[in-house]
């Protein structure tokens, strides 16, 4: 199975995740959103499994930055555009298990999806 984590290389939630899987032998690809950027494709596949609410990250400072203006009348589309120009709204980290994503890292969520 080809795993890919979606995220950013100094997120500290990032860095717990991968160290997750370093530790429970999981071989994975990691996808960086700042040097890589994010396909419109993944955006809306993500959104249509755990709903934008979800995939958008509105507890960061990049999404306090915003202008009111954007952060006002959110919809799936809009979440979706705000993403594809500033990946770092995309919540982290998002793993890709081929059949299904993860959103978020919770350890026991990983323990459940990788059971030994």
């Amino acid at each position: 199975m080809a795993i890919t984590i979606y995220g950013i290389k100094n997120c500290d939630t990032m860095k717990k995740a991968r160290t997750w899987l370093d530790e429970h032998g999981v071989a994975y690809r990691f996808h960086d959103y700042k040097a890589e950027g994010v396909a419109r494709a993944s955006l809306e596949a993500w959104c249509a499994e755990h709903g934008w609410e979800t995939v958008l990250n509105r507890a960061g400072t990049t999404f306090r930055a915003l202008p009111d203006a954007d952060k006002t009348g959110l919809d799936t589309g809009k979440a979706i555009s705000l993403m594809l120009a500033q990946p770092s709204l995309v919540k982290r980290p998002v793993l890709d298990l081929g059949s299904r994503t993860l959103v978020g890292f919770k350890p026991a969520v990983y323990e459940a999806a990788f059971p030994r």
